[in-house]
Parts: C-alpha cells; sequence; structure tokens
C-alpha cells in the first residue's frame, strides 16, 4: 500500500507564512532599472548590452525565486541597490576605507549585491562576508556577478541565524578582542567573530520575524559589532508609526507583518540590546509605492558611541 504525503499548502519565509496557490508569478513588468543601476550592473558584469542584461538578471531571478518565493524578489530588489538608500552607507564607505582590517557582513543578503556595491564604494573584498539561510544564493551570486570562488575574494557563510551553533546571542562587547583573528576563509559560523564586525547592514530581513524574534536577533548581531566608536549596524524594513502586527498585500498575496515604530525600534537598541547612551540609532520612515499601493518602510542605523 502506497501512503501518500499531502504537499505542503504554506511556504514558510521567517516566520511569515504564504499559501502556495498564492505565490504570483514572475512578470517581467516589473523589471525597471534606474541609470545608477544599469551601470552598476554593466560594470560588474562586463554586459554593457541593455537586453542582454535583463535577460541575465531574469533568468537569476527566475532561479533565486525557485529557492524562496519572496515577494522583495518578484519585484526585483536584489537589484535596487539598497545600502546606497541609507544615510548610514556613507558611513559603512568610509569604514571601509579608513579603518585596517575592518570586516562587513551582509546578514539575509540574498545574492550579495549589497556587498558587491560595498566592494565597488571601496570596502576591501576578502573583508567582505554574506549570510543567508539559503545556500543556493551564495551560487546565484557567482552567476549574477559572472564571478566564481576562485576570482571573488569575499566571503559565503550560509545558515539559520536563530542556530547557537550558527550565531550565538553574547553581551556586546567593551573591548576588541585580544586572541588572533579567525581566518575568514574557514569559517562556518559567525560566532568566532563577536566583537570584530564593523559595519553590519541587514535589509528587507527584521519584518520576516515576530517581535521577541526580531530582539534576538538585534542581541545576536550586537555581539558580533566591534566596540571601536563608529562600528554600525544598518538596514530598513517595513514599519509603522504605531508599532504591531499589520496585514500586508503583495500582488494577489496577503501576509502578516510585525512593525516596529522608529520610537520602538530606537528604544529596543538603545536600552535593551545595548546599554542605554552607549549607541546613536537614527530610525525614520519612508513612505514606497509598489503596483499603486503605498507602504510604509523603516530605514534605520545603530552607530556605536
Amino acid at each position: 500500500m502506497t501512503t501518500m504525503h499531502a504537499t505542503p499548502s504554506n511556504i514558510p519565509l521567517g516566520d511569515i507564512s504564504m499559501n502556495i496557490d498564492n505565490v504570483v508569478p514572475l512578470q517581467e513588468r516589473y523589471y525597471e532599472i534606474t541609470p545608477e543601476q544599469s551601470k552598476f550592473f554593466k560594470q560588474q558584469t562586463g554586459i554593457t548590452d541593455d537586453d542582454e542584461l535583463k535577460r541575465h538578471i531574469l533568468a537569476v531571478q527566475e532561479e533565486a525565486y525557485k529557492v524562496a518565493p519572496y515577494p522583495s524578489i518578484a519585484i526585483f530588489s536584489f537589484v535596487a541597490l539598497l545600502l546606497t538608500r541609507l544615510p548610514a552607507s556613507n558611513d559603512v564607505k568610509e569604514i571601509g576605507l579608513t579603518r585596517k582590517g575592518a570586516i562587513f557582513l551582509d546578514i539575509g543578503c540574498c545574492v550579495c549585491t549589497d556587498i558587491r556595491k560595498a566592494i565597488a564604494d571601496g570596502f576591501p573584498a576578502e573583508r567582505t562576508i554574506g549570510s543567508d539561510l539559503h545556500p543556493e544564493f551564495g551560487d546565484l551570486a557567482h552567476r549574477l556577478f559572472r564571478t566564481t570562488p576562485e576570482t571573488f575574494p569575499g566571503h559565503f557563510i550560509p545558515g539559520d541565524a536563530f542556530d547557537p551553533a550558527m550565531l550565538s546571542v553574547v553581551q556586546p562587547l567593551n573591548a576588541v578582542p585580544d586572541y588572533p583573528e579567525p581566518d575568514l576563509k574557514t569559517l562556518t559560523s559567525l560566532n568566532p567573530l563577536h566583537g570584530r564586525i564593523s559595519a553590519i547592514h541587514a535589509s528587507n530581513f527584521f519584518h520576516l520575524f515576530n517581535e521577541s524574534k526580531q530582539l534576538h536577533v538585534a542581541r545576536a548581531l550586537a555581539g558580533l559589532l566591534s566596540p571601536v566608536p563608529g562600528s554600525i549596524i544598518c538596514g530598513g524594513h517595513g514599519g509603522q508609526l504605531e508599532k504591531g502586527t499589520i496585514v500586508e498585500s503583495f500582488f494577489d498575496a496577503s501576509m502578516e507583518i510585525f512593525c516596529h515604530s522608529p520610537q520602538t525600534w530606537t528604544e529596543m537598541w538603545d536600552g535593551v540590546v545595548f546599554p542605554k547612551g552607549s549607541v546613536e540609532v537614527d530610525a525614520h520612515l519612508v513612505e514606497l509605492e509598489v503596483e499603486g499601493q503605498k507602504y510604509s518602510y523603516m530605514r534605520w542605523s545603530v552607530k556605536r558611541l
């Protein structure tokens, strides 16, 4: 007798669950690329023809969507150069150019676009790390940028940010560790980097989780951040004027998302995650529009004093 197994009806995307029947088919009409983005991708890929570049990006999008059907992939957020939209991008650039031994981490990096932009802005490639739950994104990053692990010196460490073996929660360090830095090429976990990372980027990441898990990952990232003044965590994700769970509609799909307000986000980092007064937090809302629907998006940074 053959046992029939039902196909899962929901696809988990963090704490968000999407019905498999509501996954929006990819649509080419969402492809829009600004002159800045076009210039960047042409320089990075060596593809100079607009139509060829479009076909290349669409092909990578299709493969990435098979890995995880995030709405952000459907609307091409992975070409948006998210880091450059943050006021903190200049801080990250300065750290990469001036701080000897600085390390840049992009958590929830997808296909590593913001890492490549940070490198283009001057961050040493061999001092960059991308990390994502899905190991396939590491290979897709090489496909998108037409590199290989042999030709690109940056690092990719796949893993679950809520797995203590990958990223454990420790108190923010008050001094740089006095033991030798681990070899970045051999790392399979972020834990050996506690207190050593100078700049952390986390866009379209926190809003995948509920309130308690957002606090957990904030504490985990704080433990990675260098205690050197100016070290920074920055990013962007869904936010609201008042914190709470909301229902967002993306195309034909709806999902529940927990959103902090700028005030509660600031209070979480300055006083709960870090000792009160030890960091400077900037958090503000902007309005984004997709398919005629407006969304509140919070851009933020946390800088050690």
